[in-house]
Protein backbone atom coordinates (compact mmCIF):
# COMPACT_ATOMS: atom_id res chain seq x y z
CA UNK A 1 0.00 0.00 0.00
CA UNK A 2 1.18 3.49 -0.78
CA UNK A 3 2.36 5.35 2.32
CA UNK A 4 2.46 9.05 1.52
CA UNK A 5 2.95 10.62 4.95
CA UNK A 6 5.21 10.03 7.95
CA UNK A 7 6.46 11.88 11.02
CA UNK A 8 9.98 10.98 12.12
CA UNK A 9 12.78 12.13 14.39
CA UNK A 10 16.29 12.44 13.01
CA UNK A 11 19.46 13.00 15.00
CA UNK A 12 23.01 13.55 13.83
CA UNK A 13 25.83 11.84 15.71
CA UNK A 14 27.39 13.36 18.81
CA UNK A 15 31.05 14.31 18.77
CA UNK A 16 33.40 12.04 20.71
CA UNK A 17 35.10 13.10 23.97
CA UNK A 18 38.65 14.35 23.98
CA UNK A 19 41.09 12.02 25.73
CA UNK A 20 43.05 12.73 28.93
CA UNK A 21 46.33 10.85 28.64
CA UNK A 22 50.06 11.20 29.40
CA UNK A 23 53.02 9.55 27.79
CA UNK A 24 54.27 6.56 29.76
CA UNK A 25 57.35 5.23 28.02
CA UNK A 26 60.68 3.85 29.13
CA UNK A 27 63.33 6.56 29.37
CA UNK A 28 60.65 9.28 29.26
CA UNK A 29 60.13 9.87 33.01
CA UNK A 30 58.07 13.02 32.62
CA UNK A 31 56.02 12.46 29.48
CA UNK A 32 53.68 15.26 28.63
CA UNK A 33 49.99 15.11 27.73
CA UNK A 34 49.15 13.10 24.59
CA UNK A 35 45.36 12.78 24.66
CA UNK A 36 43.82 12.81 21.15
CA UNK A 37 40.69 14.59 19.93
CA UNK A 38 37.28 12.97 19.65
CA UNK A 39 35.83 12.14 16.24
CA UNK A 40 33.07 14.19 14.63
CA UNK A 41 29.50 12.86 14.63
CA UNK A 42 27.86 11.77 11.37
CA UNK A 43 25.52 14.06 9.44
CA UNK A 44 21.98 13.19 8.25
CA UNK A 45 21.19 13.60 4.54
CA UNK A 46 18.06 13.07 2.44
CA UNK A 47 18.51 11.88 -1.15
CA UNK A 48 15.87 11.85 -3.89
CA UNK A 49 15.98 8.32 -5.37
CA UNK A 50 13.76 7.06 -8.21
CA UNK A 51 14.05 3.50 -6.87
CA UNK A 52 11.87 4.59 -3.93
CA UNK A 53 8.12 4.84 -4.43
CA UNK A 54 6.66 5.15 -0.93
CA UNK A 55 7.40 6.44 2.57
CA UNK A 56 6.62 3.08 4.18
CA UNK A 57 10.12 2.71 5.70
CA UNK A 58 9.61 5.96 7.60
CA UNK A 59 6.12 4.96 8.71
CA UNK A 60 7.55 1.80 10.30
CA UNK A 61 10.67 3.33 11.86
CA UNK A 62 10.22 6.64 13.65
CA UNK A 63 13.78 7.45 14.78
CA UNK A 64 16.83 7.69 12.52
CA UNK A 65 20.23 8.24 14.12
CA UNK A 66 23.60 8.89 12.54
CA UNK A 67 26.68 7.34 14.17
CA UNK A 68 28.46 9.08 17.05
CA UNK A 69 32.12 10.01 16.77
CA UNK A 70 34.54 7.84 18.75
CA UNK A 71 36.36 9.18 21.78
CA UNK A 72 39.97 10.33 21.42
CA UNK A 73 42.78 7.92 22.28
CA UNK A 74 46.28 8.14 23.80
CA UNK A 75 49.30 8.98 21.69
CA UNK A 76 47.43 11.91 20.14
CA UNK A 77 45.18 9.58 18.17
CA UNK A 78 41.96 11.17 16.95
CA UNK A 79 38.78 9.16 17.38
CA UNK A 80 37.07 7.84 14.27
CA UNK A 81 34.39 10.08 12.75
CA UNK A 82 30.84 8.74 12.86
CA UNK A 83 29.31 7.49 9.61
CA UNK A 84 26.88 9.82 7.85
CA UNK A 85 23.27 8.65 7.49
CA UNK A 86 21.74 8.82 4.00
CA UNK A 87 17.95 8.53 3.86
CA UNK A 88 16.42 7.82 0.46
CA UNK A 89 13.01 9.27 -0.41
CA UNK A 90 10.92 9.10 -3.60
CA UNK A 91 10.69 12.02 -6.03
CA UNK A 92 7.95 14.39 -4.97
CA UNK A 93 8.74 14.26 -1.24
CA UNK A 94 8.14 17.44 0.73
CA UNK A 95 10.15 17.74 3.95
CA UNK A 96 8.71 19.88 6.73
CA UNK A 97 10.12 20.65 10.17
CA UNK A 98 7.66 20.55 13.07
CA UNK A 99 8.02 23.13 15.82
CA UNK A 100 5.84 23.30 18.92
CA UNK A 101 4.58 26.68 20.04
CA UNK A 102 2.52 26.15 23.19
CA UNK A 103 -0.29 23.76 22.31
CA UNK A 104 0.13 24.43 18.59
CA UNK A 105 2.48 22.62 16.20
CA UNK A 106 3.76 24.73 13.33
CA UNK A 107 4.93 23.24 10.02
CA UNK A 108 7.65 24.87 7.95
CA UNK A 109 8.63 23.53 4.53
CA UNK A 110 12.38 22.92 4.30
CA UNK A 111 12.57 21.37 0.86
CA UNK A 112 10.62 19.82 -1.99
CA UNK A 113 12.68 17.00 -3.51
CA UNK A 114 11.47 16.44 -7.06
CA UNK A 115 14.66 15.84 -9.03
CA UNK A 116 16.46 12.51 -8.81
CA UNK A 117 19.83 12.98 -7.13
CA UNK A 118 18.82 16.07 -5.14
CA UNK A 119 20.52 15.93 -1.74
CA UNK A 120 19.61 17.84 1.40
CA UNK A 121 21.57 18.07 4.66
CA UNK A 122 19.09 18.08 7.51
CA UNK A 123 21.23 17.64 10.64
CA UNK A 124 24.91 18.31 11.23
CA UNK A 125 26.95 16.04 13.45
CA UNK A 126 28.56 17.35 16.64
CA UNK A 127 32.24 18.31 16.67
CA UNK A 128 34.73 16.11 18.47
CA UNK A 129 36.16 17.44 21.74
CA UNK A 130 39.83 18.40 22.16
CA UNK A 131 42.21 16.07 23.95
CA UNK A 132 44.30 17.35 26.85
CA UNK A 133 47.29 17.85 24.55
CA UNK A 134 45.66 21.13 23.44
CA UNK A 135 45.53 22.54 26.97
CA UNK A 136 49.23 22.31 27.91
CA UNK A 137 50.90 25.66 28.54
CA UNK A 138 54.16 26.84 30.08
CA UNK A 139 52.47 27.21 33.44
CA UNK A 140 50.12 24.20 33.12
CA UNK A 141 52.24 21.40 31.77
CA UNK A 142 50.05 18.50 32.91
CA UNK A 143 46.37 19.34 32.20
CA UNK A 144 44.08 16.67 33.63
CA UNK A 145 41.05 17.65 31.62
CA UNK A 146 39.82 17.50 28.03
CA UNK A 147 36.86 18.86 26.13
CA UNK A 148 33.56 17.05 25.63
CA UNK A 149 32.24 16.66 22.12
CA UNK A 150 29.19 18.70 21.09
CA UNK A 151 25.77 17.14 20.54
CA UNK A 152 24.51 16.43 17.03
CA UNK A 153 21.54 18.38 15.70
CA UNK A 154 18.10 16.80 15.86
CA UNK A 155 14.76 17.58 14.26
CA UNK A 156 11.18 16.34 14.18
CA UNK A 157 10.18 16.12 10.53
CA UNK A 158 7.01 15.52 8.58
CA UNK A 159 7.45 13.85 5.21
CA UNK A 160 4.72 14.17 2.58
CA UNK A 161 4.74 12.48 -0.80
CA UNK A 162 3.02 14.03 -3.80
CA UNK A 163 3.15 11.70 -6.78
CA UNK A 164 4.76 13.05 -9.93
CA UNK A 165 2.56 12.29 -12.92
CA UNK A 166 1.80 13.92 -16.26
CA UNK A 167 -1.88 13.01 -16.15
CA UNK A 168 -4.31 12.55 -13.28
CA UNK A 169 -7.49 10.50 -13.71
CA UNK A 170 -10.24 12.00 -11.57
CA UNK A 171 -13.95 11.42 -11.10
CA UNK A 172 -16.53 10.06 -8.69
CA UNK A 173 -16.10 6.49 -7.37
CA UNK A 174 -16.78 3.78 -9.93
CA UNK A 175 -16.50 6.12 -12.93
CA UNK A 176 -14.02 3.75 -14.62
CA UNK A 177 -10.64 5.31 -13.84
CA UNK A 178 -8.88 2.06 -12.92
CA UNK A 179 -10.24 0.27 -15.98
CA UNK A 180 -8.99 3.10 -18.19
CA UNK A 181 -5.54 3.01 -16.59
CA UNK A 182 -5.32 -0.75 -17.21
CA UNK A 183 -6.13 -0.16 -20.90
CA UNK A 184 -3.50 2.57 -21.11
CA UNK A 185 -0.60 0.67 -19.59
CA UNK A 186 0.67 -2.45 -17.91
CA UNK A 187 -0.61 -1.24 -14.54
CA UNK A 188 -2.89 -3.73 -12.83
CA UNK A 189 -5.11 -1.76 -10.44
CA UNK A 190 -7.88 -3.48 -8.49
CA UNK A 191 -11.12 -3.24 -10.49
CA UNK A 192 -14.66 -4.08 -9.37
CA UNK A 193 -18.21 -2.81 -9.83
CA UNK A 194 -18.58 -1.00 -6.52
CA UNK A 195 -17.44 2.36 -5.13
CA UNK A 196 -14.01 2.86 -3.55
CA UNK A 197 -12.37 -0.12 -5.22
CA UNK A 198 -9.23 2.02 -5.49
CA UNK A 199 -7.87 2.77 -2.02
CA UNK A 200 -4.56 4.26 -3.12
CA UNK A 201 -3.21 6.04 -6.22
CA UNK A 202 -1.98 3.79 -9.02
CA UNK A 203 0.64 4.80 -11.56
CA UNK A 204 0.92 3.60 -15.13
CA UNK A 205 3.20 4.52 -18.04
CA UNK A 206 1.69 4.99 -21.49
CA UNK A 207 3.98 4.88 -24.55
CA UNK A 208 2.62 6.63 -27.64
CA UNK A 209 4.31 8.35 -30.59
CA UNK A 210 7.68 7.62 -28.99
CA UNK A 211 6.79 9.54 -25.85
CA UNK A 212 6.19 8.23 -22.33
CA UNK A 213 3.32 9.65 -20.28
CA UNK A 214 2.95 8.86 -16.58
CA UNK A 215 -0.72 8.49 -15.62
CA UNK A 216 -2.03 8.42 -12.04
CA UNK A 217 -5.39 6.87 -11.16
CA UNK A 218 -6.67 8.84 -8.15
CA UNK A 219 -9.11 7.22 -5.70
CA UNK A 220 -12.68 8.41 -6.24
CA UNK A 221 -13.57 11.76 -4.76
CA UNK A 222 -16.94 12.48 -3.19
CA UNK A 223 -18.71 15.64 -2.08
CA UNK A 224 -16.91 16.99 0.99
CA UNK A 225 -13.62 15.22 0.20
CA UNK A 226 -11.58 18.42 0.59
CA UNK A 227 -12.82 18.66 4.17
CA UNK A 228 -11.99 15.07 5.12
CA UNK A 229 -15.06 13.17 3.95
CA UNK A 230 -14.45 9.77 2.36
CA UNK A 231 -10.97 9.01 1.03
CA UNK A 232 -10.40 12.10 -1.08
CA UNK A 233 -8.56 14.36 1.35
CA UNK A 234 -5.73 11.81 1.55
CA UNK A 235 -5.13 11.93 -2.18
CA UNK A 236 -6.05 15.41 -3.37
CA UNK A 237 -2.46 16.49 -2.77
CA UNK A 238 -1.29 14.12 -5.51
CA UNK A 239 -3.44 15.91 -8.08
CA UNK A 240 -1.43 19.10 -7.46
CA UNK A 241 1.59 17.58 -9.25
CA UNK A 242 -0.19 16.58 -12.46
CA UNK A 243 -0.07 18.65 -15.65
CA UNK A 244 -3.38 17.53 -17.14
CA UNK A 245 -6.59 16.15 -15.63
CA UNK A 246 -8.76 13.57 -17.34
CA UNK A 247 -12.17 13.94 -15.74
CA UNK A 248 -14.28 10.79 -16.11
CA UNK A 249 -18.07 10.97 -15.86
CA UNK A 250 -20.20 7.80 -15.83
CA UNK A 251 -22.75 7.99 -18.64
CA UNK A 252 -25.22 5.95 -16.54
CA UNK A 253 -25.46 8.61 -13.83
CA UNK A 254 -28.82 10.32 -13.28
CA UNK A 255 -27.22 13.78 -13.20
CA UNK A 256 -24.02 14.01 -15.23
CA UNK A 257 -23.53 17.77 -14.91
CA UNK A 258 -23.91 17.56 -11.13
CA UNK A 259 -21.32 14.76 -10.96
CA UNK A 260 -18.90 16.93 -12.93
CA UNK A 261 -19.46 20.00 -10.75
CA UNK A 262 -19.05 18.04 -7.51
CA UNK A 263 -15.50 17.11 -8.46
CA UNK A 264 -14.69 20.62 -9.68
CA UNK A 265 -15.94 22.06 -6.39
CA UNK A 266 -13.74 19.69 -4.39
CA UNK A 267 -10.70 20.70 -6.44
CA UNK A 268 -11.53 24.35 -5.77
CA UNK A 269 -11.95 23.78 -2.03
CA UNK A 270 -8.61 21.99 -1.82
CA UNK A 271 -6.61 24.38 -3.99
CA UNK A 272 -8.20 26.87 -6.41
CA UNK A 273 -5.13 26.61 -8.66
CA UNK A 274 -6.24 23.08 -9.59
CA UNK A 275 -9.07 24.61 -11.63
CA UNK A 276 -6.47 26.20 -13.92
CA UNK A 277 -5.01 22.85 -15.02
CA UNK A 278 -5.76 21.54 -18.48
CA UNK A 279 -8.79 19.28 -18.34
CA UNK A 280 -10.22 16.70 -20.72
CA UNK A 281 -13.81 15.71 -19.91
CA UNK A 282 -14.58 12.09 -20.77
CA UNK A 283 -18.02 10.49 -20.88
CA UNK A 284 -17.17 6.90 -19.97
CA UNK A 285 -18.98 3.55 -20.29
CA UNK A 286 -20.38 4.40 -23.72
CA UNK A 287 -20.66 0.64 -24.41
CA UNK A 288 -23.63 0.36 -22.02
CA UNK A 289 -26.16 2.01 -24.36
CA UNK A 290 -26.91 2.71 -28.02
CA UNK A 291 -24.88 5.10 -30.20
CA UNK A 292 -27.73 7.56 -30.79
CA UNK A 293 -28.49 7.86 -27.08
CA UNK A 294 -24.79 8.27 -26.28
CA UNK A 295 -24.46 11.15 -28.75
CA UNK A 296 -27.55 12.83 -27.32
CA UNK A 297 -26.28 12.58 -23.73
CA UNK A 298 -22.81 13.80 -24.68
CA UNK A 299 -24.23 16.84 -26.47
CA UNK A 300 -26.39 17.80 -23.49
CA UNK A 301 -23.51 17.39 -21.03
CA UNK A 302 -21.26 19.53 -23.22
CA UNK A 303 -23.87 22.28 -23.30
CA UNK A 304 -24.44 22.09 -19.52
CA UNK A 305 -20.78 22.37 -18.53
CA UNK A 306 -19.71 24.46 -21.55
CA UNK A 307 -16.85 22.07 -22.29
CA UNK A 308 -16.07 19.66 -25.14
CA UNK A 309 -16.87 16.07 -24.14
CA UNK A 310 -15.02 13.00 -25.41
CA UNK A 311 -17.03 9.77 -25.68
CA UNK A 312 -15.15 6.73 -24.44
CA UNK A 313 -15.48 3.13 -23.33
CA UNK A 314 -12.59 1.87 -21.23
CA UNK A 315 -13.97 -1.66 -21.64
CA UNK A 316 -14.34 -1.82 -25.44
CA UNK A 317 -11.54 0.65 -26.23
CA UNK A 318 -13.79 3.17 -28.02
CA UNK A 319 -12.29 6.66 -27.93
CA UNK A 320 -9.02 5.64 -26.25
CA UNK A 321 -6.83 6.47 -29.26
CA UNK A 322 -8.44 9.89 -29.54
CA UNK A 323 -7.85 10.53 -25.84
CA UNK A 324 -4.19 9.51 -26.11
CA UNK A 325 -3.67 11.87 -29.03
CA UNK A 326 -5.12 14.73 -26.98
CA UNK A 327 -2.84 13.88 -24.06
CA UNK A 328 0.29 13.80 -26.23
Amino acid sequence: MLTDEAIIKIKAGDGGRGCVSFRHEKYVPKGGPDGGDGGDGGDVYFICDDNCHTLSDFARKKEWLAENGENGRPKKQKGKDGQDLFLKVPPGTIIKVLEKSGDKTNEMILSDLTKVGDTLTLARGGRGGWGNVHFATATRQSPTFAKEGTAGEEEILKLELKLLADVGLIGLPNSGKSTLLSRFSNARPKIADYPFTTLEPNLGVVKIFGKEIVVADMPGLIEGAAFGKGLGDKFLRHIERTKTLVHLVDINSENLASDYRIIREELKNWNPLLLEKKEIVVLNKADTMGEREVQKIAKKLSEDIKQPVLILSAVSGQGIDELLEKLV
